[in-house]
């Protein structure tokens, strides 16, 4: 889908989490174990191997320079160095094969709408909630367990590009 940026973790915080074994911001320690769990890396954005790849769980705030009030909680990132997500690089095609929530918020954390979408559902959800203006960006959670995965924001590039 053009128009959308796809906002994973950025790589300093990743890079600082492995070298420390702390969680930014917060210092609670981070936990590597072998992934049980699909994930995914919020940094990479790909699933996990099960069984076969570790995982470093620690405490994040997706709203950290959104927001004031923060609403920290537990992701995963692999435990190896890895390429973060490219902004242009559209859905992450594995997340499609998982339901996810989709949170939309505007200015101020205020909750717009909250769509759930089924495997392969997740672009007609965003295309549907990206139509209301008051929407500054959309948190992708995993709808079993609900956690944050990562961010989508309008491609303000893309939108610009087409209407001139």
């Amino acid at each position: 889908m053009k128009g959308i940026r796809v906002i994973a973790i950025p790589t300093t915080l990743a890079e600082k989490v492995r070298a420390t074994g702390k969680a930014p911001g917060y210092g609670h320690p981070a936990h590597t174990e072998v992934a049980t769990g699909y994930g995914p890396c919020r940094h990479c954005l790909r699933t996990f191997k099960v069984g076969e790849e570790k995982r470093t769980l620690f405490t994040y705030d997706p709203f950290h320079d959104l927001e004031t009030m923060p609403l920290p909680g537990p992701i995963f990132i692999h435990a190896d160095a890895c390429i973060r997500y490219p902004e242009d690089g559209g859905y992450p095609e594995q997340m499609l094969l998982h339901s996810s929530v989709l949170a939309a918020y505007g200015k101020g954390r205020r909750l717009v709408a909250e769509l759930q979408a089924e495997n392969g559902g997740q672009m007609d959800a965003i295309q549907k909630l990206l139509e209301d203006p008051g929407v500054d960006y959309i948190h992708v959670r995993d709808r079993s367990a609900g956690c944050y995965d990562f961010r989508i924001e309008r491609n303000m590039r893309t939108t610009l590009e087409t209407t001139c």
